[in-house]
């Protein structure tokens, strides 16, 4: 059992067009760099959301959503690290540090929702010592709804619910890190 590791979460979802995603700050499959890892529990990072831009969107793109999340974290349930909806259709980049929580970072409408430690904000990664290495998925959705109707309280999983049923393509980069 210890060498399982949790599923990615679109794995089991229903499939979806692939779109680009980088970033100028994270390699898909590289190590996070500490900048994008949390201040908190005993970490020392600076707590800042990595660059991210996106391509490929499919006709009929009406907003995107970004998210970030951890399958690795001992909850039984993944850990959501940072979700960003109703970024309109014609927003295709979040600069570094968009996900801090005074939102100066988002394009206008773009609302944050909470993440697992209860900010509306992003945070970065901080895996338990000893833990292994955990998967950071950066995912951005593009969606074909303006608004998925929901506000800032909105938990992550309803936003992950709202965008199963209104993605019409996705990319994703995977970063790890580990301590």
């Amino acid at each position: 059992m210890a060498n399982q590791r949790a599923p990615l979460p679109y794995d089991f979802l229903p499939p979806v067009p692939a779109m680009s995603l980088e970033s100028d700050d994270i390699e898909h499959g590289n190590e996070l760099p500490n900048q994008h890892c949390a201040d908190i529990m005993g970490m020392t990072g600076e707590n800042e959301s990595p660059h991210l831009t996106w391509s490929g969107a499919p006709e009929g793109t009406q907003s995107y959503a970004v998210t970030c999340f951890d399958p690795d974290a001992p909850t039984g349930s993944g850990f959501w690290h940072w979700v960003v909806f109703d970024i309109p259709a014609d927003v295709t980049e979040l600069p570094r540090n968009a996900g801090r929580a005074d939102q100066t970072g988002l394009p206008p409408g773009a609302k944050h929702a909470r993440n697992d430690a209860g900010e509306l904000s992003y945070v970065g990664a901080a895996p338990p010592e000893g833990h292994g290495e955990h998967r950071y998925v950066f995912a951005v959705h593009a969606l074909g709804v303006p608004t998925l109707g929901l506000d800032s309280s909105a938990s992550p999983a309803y936003v992950g619910f709202n965008l199963t049923f209104n993605s019409l393509a996705r990319g994703v980069l995977v970063a790890t890190f580990q301590r």
